[in-house]
């Protein structure tokens, strides 16, 4: 059994891409242990960040994600994906969408792989 500080970053984004250019509304499986493991490390990311960020140009701003993964998908293919592109949610990630927990899952994601950029 995983303990759960082990899984690839790596994995997990390139999961969640899959459904990229598929019909929307594909479900995504992720093991609870990972997610555990990721909010874990990604909790130590935001702590050793200072609550007023400082960001720099170009810069994409977007918000009010409300958790339509497909939209999100969308975002990143025509915006370009992380690292490539700089980004700042402003909130409202989960709620009303059915795949609320794909899009955290994959902002989670991006923020423990590009701390500084994303």
């Amino acid at each position: 059994k995983k303990s759960l500080e082990e899984f690839n970053v790596d994995d997990l984004i390139q999961k969640c891409v899959e459904p990229l250019g598929q019909k929307p509304g594909k479900l995504i499986h992720i093991p609870e242990t990972t997610l555990k493991a990721l909010c874990n490390s990604v909790r130590d990311v935001f702590l050793s960040q200072a609550a007023l960020l400082e960001v720099e140009a170009p810069l994409k701003i977007c918000g009010d994600i409300h958790g339509q993964y497909t939209d999100l998908l969308r975002m990143f293919e025509y915006g370009g994906f992380p690292p490539q592109s700089n980004y700042l949610f402003l909130g409202d990630y989960v709620d009303r969408g059915k795949q609320s927990l794909e899009v955290i899952t994959l902002l989670f994601a991006y923020k423990l792989k590009y701390p500084e950029n994303f």
